[in-house]
């Protein structure tokens, strides 16, 4: 969730035999000379360098403990294949590793694969190899065949948000105990970025055979803990699993993730020490968090943006074929535009969030290298010209709409920054504030008109865009389906080509600016707060606080 940045981060190149695909996942990120086009301009990024971790070094480490972290929201059911919450990801970042990862740099590293995949030279067939020292935490050897069965629950479980992010797969085969083959109907570059995300989590065969769908509730994966229990809208923990293959370097007993949604309290407990680190600091506590002893702040940037929805089609839930709506907002591209006309995203980023947030326009940050000047373009902010379109349009005004936000102050105040900018743009917005969970089964089932939301953002704009804006993507809220838009998506996923894909993006990005299914709004910078007294916690641009390899330290 970041635009223009101070310093920037970069996805370093790997080389691997018959790659085809693989070094468009692989290229320095590099921060863009230009912002959003008039008449918007972008803030700078302020307050300092990225901080992306708090290192260990030579500090002495207290080995054990019970390290608390305060999340923002409740993270959705603990299951990779359906979850659609960041919060989910924190959690399972600890307990589920995945066949790749990113590191501070956005470089896409091997987790439990050994190497990234090799690639033919036509782009059909992936090869995978993996660990052949991994256990799953109830004793099942992890092995090619376990991940031929995740990847295969991604495609064909009802209900999957995956599928979309996983290409046109015609088959997965376990080779051998540590080789899986991937072949494809057409080449699917985003694979290795698909695989270094949910998709990429390994489940337990054992436990899949026991709980079936209820995976989620008592989840079991390779990682350096494993699953505990969870009192819904409390906490969830997990311990130290001493079956996994690198357990010398974890450090704690056990992470208690503590659901705290007020920011102001979040702040509280870090200051008491009653948590040890909190997620999504609030822009109005961070400059003064940072200037307490004993309290660090890490920031950085990240990939994804927040924005309003708006439901054009979904009636029958996420991944429906898309029904009718017959309400003006729904039905005319040209509200929709006027709606996007009326926000003034600068001046609501630079009053509500102090400047530590940058304005967005496009899912895909300018920080990318498929960043274009079409993906950069804004909307005018021309309240004149919204009012002019509503009444081309016919409709009554001020045009009402209601607004489902997430209950948290920091979203409140933004939308009612946002609930006063757009009047002069002839819209009345009632916002409905309602608690995290409940919003994502909302925009699930389509039960809103509009919604602000966001998304963490992935390293390939496919994970930005293709399940959110292609016609029964697993992520498609909105019920939006535009055959040029689906098939731009397509033709880029499919080309190694980082000019073209650009070019491809730039062109679907133009579309949807002119169809808004989803308004663009600003980028969030990640700000996470930690007791000095705690070292290995990092945080990376795809937006998850990593604790896996944290532990106590010494006061110096």
């Amino acid at each position: 969730m970041s635009e223009l940045l101070q310093h920037p981060f970069s996805l370093k190149t790997r080389h691997v035999r018959r790659s085809a695909l693989i070094p468009v996942l692989a290229l320095g990120l590099v921060v863009g000379t230009t912002a959003c086009q008039a008449p918007q301009t972008t803030a700078e990024a302020p307050q300092g360098d990225d901080v992306v971790s708090a290192p260990i070094g030579d500090q002495t480490i207290v080995e054990g403990g019970d390290l608390v972290m305060a999340l923002s929201a409740e993270p959705d059911r603990l299951d990779p294949t359906t979850s659609s919450s960041l919060y989910t990801r924190y959690v399972m970042q600890t307990m589920c590793q995945k066949l790749y990862d990113i590191d501070a740099n956005g470089e896409i590293v091997p987790q439990l694969a050994t190497d990234l995949p090799e690639v033919s030279e036509d782009g059909l067939t992936v090869s995978i190899p993996v660990r052949d020292d991994a256990v799953f935490a109830d004793g099942t050897p992890f092995n090619a065949e376990a991940v031929a069965q995740t990847i295969d629950r991604g495609l064909n479980l009802e209900g999957s948000s995956r599928k979309s992010e996983l290409g046109p797969i015609e088959s997965i085969t376990a080779v051998d105990a540590t080789t899986v083959e991937v072949t494809y109907a057409e080449p699917f570059a985003p694979l290795t970025a698909a695989l270094a995300d949910r998709a990429g989590m390994i489940l337990s065969p054992a436990a899949l055979a026991a709980n079936g769908e209820a995976f989620g509730d008592s989840p079991v994966c390779v990682g350096p803990f494993k699953f505990v229990e969870r009192v819904p809208q409390t906490s969830i923990t997990v311990e130290r699993d001493p079956l996994y293959y690198d357990a010398e370097n974890v450090h704690l007993d056990t992470i208690t993730y503590r659901i705290i949604t007020d920011s102001n309290i979040r702040a509280a407990n870090l200051r008491s020490g009653d948590v040890q680190v909190a997620d999504t600091i609030s822009t109005q506590d961070v400059d003064e968090l940072m200037n307490e002893d004993g309290i660090g702040i890490l920031q950085g940037p990240s990939l994804g943006y927040q924005g309003i929805t708006v439901n054009v089609g979904n009636t029958d839930g996420v991944g429906a074929p898309p029904g009718v709506i017959d309400t003006p907002i729904a039905t005319d591209p040209t509200i929709r535009r006027a709606l996007s006309m009326s926000i003034d995203r600068e001046s609501l980023v630079q009053s509500v969030f102090g400047g530590y947030n940058q304005t967005a326009c496009s899912p895909i940050s300018p920080a990318s290298p498929f960043s274009s000047d079409a993906s950069e373009a804004c909307p005018e902010y021309d309240p004149e010209a919204a009012m002019a379109l509503l009444e081309e349009a016919g409709v009554e005004m001020p045009y009402k709409i209601q607004m489902q936000v997430s209950n948290n102050p920091d979203t409140i105040r933004f939308a009612q920054a946002l609930q006063a900018s757009v009047t002069e743009g002839g819209f009345e917005i009632e916002i409905l504030p309602v608690e995290y969970s409940t919003l994502l089964d909302v925009q699930d089932r389509g039960d809103y008109e509009i919604l602000q939301l966001g998304w963490s953002g992935r390293v390939d704009p496919h994970g930005n865009m293709y399940n959110f804006l292609s016609t029964g993507g697993g992520a498609n809220y909105s019920g939006y389906s535009n055959p040029e838009v689906d098939e731009l998506l397509t033709q880029a996923a499919q080309s190694n080509d980082i000019e073209e894909r650009s070019e491809l993006y730039g062109q679907a990005v133009t579309q949807v600016q002119e169809d808004n299914p989803i308004i663009y709004l600003y980028r969030v910078r990640s700000l996470t707060g930690h007791s000095t007294d705690i070292a290995g916690v990092e945080t990376f641009a795809d937006g998850v606080v990593h604790l896996s390899n944290a532990a106590f330290v010494e006061a110096e």
